[in-house]
């Protein structure tokens, strides 16, 4: 970051993945943005980018003889107004809701519980640090509090990214001319390799759960490939027997609510393909017409204490309740105890249902709209290694080139 010593200040910023210098220019109390390209990409050495970012300043300051651009000072973004002196809680706390309609509930939602939890509990400690004065070295301790209480690198990630998200705002709105997440390594995403039941062992499963509250859960993650709020949000009335297809276009998500955890749905989905119509399996099929039975030998048993406000949804407790996405997960370990099985994530019944697909040959394509990937890349970063039959089919094609070239 270089401030201006009198009408000129400039700061290194990314943009599709290559490096610019934006060079703010006052006068007459006006503001003009000059992006110069420093020819670098993002990510590009420290080394190389302080150095092509002073020619590009140095020879923009030669074209305007009227200015001065000083030096660079140490890793602090110049401060625009007065908001700047806003403590980093109170401004993430207040962005946040000013931001909160551009998000869906459950996005909003977590990113409330990061504010509120760790960013709150570590910043409210170090009320001197603001967003004018916030320095790489401030941002670096935060994270490696976060580490040190037991946080991996992927959760770190997510902070990192929550808090750009919020200084870019504070840039963009002139309340700072930098942000200053710019200058700090993204903590590495650590791929997470899934672990999948056998098929052998998802039978077992289905077998031995079947008595369980989650059951319906279980079985529409791991027979249809749902995630789990989506699992969570099959409703009776987005399902069709006649054509053995359900409609999957509601997710059951958590919020809090006079200091209680509840559980709402919302017909608002991941992203447009997450919407989408998908055939019913025969095991689905099965526990389908189990649980319509016994939800109506609640209805008939607990009479007026029975709530009929989510009547048409498939995932409810014998009165009739929402089942919470929390109760799930932390429910799933036991049943998996309790019968002997090793212990997966919930979401991995989602990551079995493609495994089990992909082992019998069934195109990636057929998978991806299976699970509602936004694209057929994000399957194949995920289950490409166990793409087989496309790998069978390349084989073939390279086979039958060679066989064309003996015979010529």
């Amino acid at each position: 970051m270089v401030t201006a010593a009198q009408h000129m200040t400039a700061s290194v910023q990314t943009k599709k993945g290559r490096l610019y210098a934006v060079i703010v220019h006052c006068k007459d109390g006006k503001r003009k943005y000059v992006w110069r390209s420093l020819d670098l990409p993002e990510g590009a050495p420290k080394s190389k980018v302080a150095k092509s970012f002073k020619e590009v300043v140095d020879s923009y300051e030669r074209q305007h003889t009227d200015v001065q651009i000083s030096e660079p000072d140490s890793l602090t973004p110049t401060v625009l107004n007065k908001e700047a002196d806003i403590p980093i809680y109170d401004f993430m706390d207040g962005w946040l809701e000013k931001c909160k309609l551009n998000y869906q509930i459950n996005t909003y939602l977590g990113y409330n519980r990061m504010i509120q939890g760790q960013i709150k509990r570590y910043f409210s400690e170090h009320k001197n640090i603001t967003v004018g004065n916030i320095t790489s070295r401030n941002i670096e301790a935060f994270y490696e509090t976060l580490y040190d209480i037991g946080n991996m690198s992927n959760t770190v990630c997510k902070y990192h990214a929550l808090l750009r998200k919020a200084f870019q705002y504070a840039y963009k709105h002139e309340i700072i001319d930098a942000n200053p997440f710019d200058r700090v390594d993204r903590p590495k995403i650590i791929k997470y390799n899934a672990a999948c039941f056998s098929e052998e062992e998802w039978r077992k499963l289905m077998n031995e759960a079947a008595n369980d509250n989650i059951y319906p859960v279980i079985v529409l993650a791991g027979g249809l490939g749902l995630r789990r709020s989506e699992a969570l949000g099959v409703r009776w009335s987005r399902i069709d027997f006649a054509q053995n297809t359900v409609l999957i276009d509601t997710k059951v998500v958590e919020k809090i609510e006079n200091n209680k955890t509840i559980a709402i749905p919302i017909e608002q989905m991941k992203n447009v393909s997450s919407r989408r119509t998908i055939p019913l399996t025969a095991p689905v099929i099965q526990m389908l017409n189990n649980i319509k039975e016994m939800q109506g030998l609640y209805k008939e048993m607990f009479k007026g204490s029975y709530n009929k406000e989510f009547e048409d949804y498939v995932c409810v407790d014998p009165l009739g309740n929402l089942l919470r996405p929390g109760y799930v997960t932390a429910h799933f370990p036991q049943i998996l105890q309790k019968v002997g099985l090793k212990h997966i994530r919930f979401h991995d019944l989602r990551h079995t249902f493609a495994s089990m697909l992909l082992s019998r040959n069934v195109p990636l394509i057929d998978v991806s709209n299976f699970l509602g990937h936004s694209t057929i890349s994000t399957t194949a970063n995920i289950y490409g290694h166990l793409d087989k039959s496309s790998k069978i089919a390349s084989a073939k094609v390279i086979s039958q080139i060679f066989n064309d070239k003996k015979r010529q």
